[in-house]
């Protein structure tokens, strides 16, 4: 996925997750956030389906897309990086909903 950012001119600067991902992108004004989705999507669903021969993977058709400050990239790399244990006690229903509700976005789920 970082590979697909660099060749499509932004920056990856954290990917990870476990049964989904997460992804810390620094994208050009000039390139949507919808955009830079359907390019790491496309690319690593067909590098996935010609590298490891994955007939079953898919993405969801949905995704959720959140902006930070730069005061607020160490803190988001953190996060990223500590996928495996934070879903061991949240599942990403409920991570979800708890991210809407700490920024105001209730019933969206």
């Amino acid at each position: 996925m970082g590979g697909i950012a660099r060749s499509n001119d932004f920056k990856a600067l954290s990917i990870g997750g476990t049964d989904h991902v997460h992804a810390l992108l620094s994208i050009p004004a000039r390139i949507s956030i919808a955009k830079a989705v359907q390019l790491i999507k496309g690319g690593s669903s067909k590098w996935i389906h010609d590298e490891l021969a994955q007939k079953k993977f898919e993405w969801q058709e949905c995704y959720g897309a959140f902006t930070i400050g730069i005061a607020q990239v160490e803190e988001t790399i953190r996060y990223i990086e500590r996928q495996r244990e934070h879903h061991a006690k949240w599942d990403y229903e409920k991570e979800m909903k708890m991210i809407l509700k700490r920024h105001g976005i209730v019933g969206t789920m």
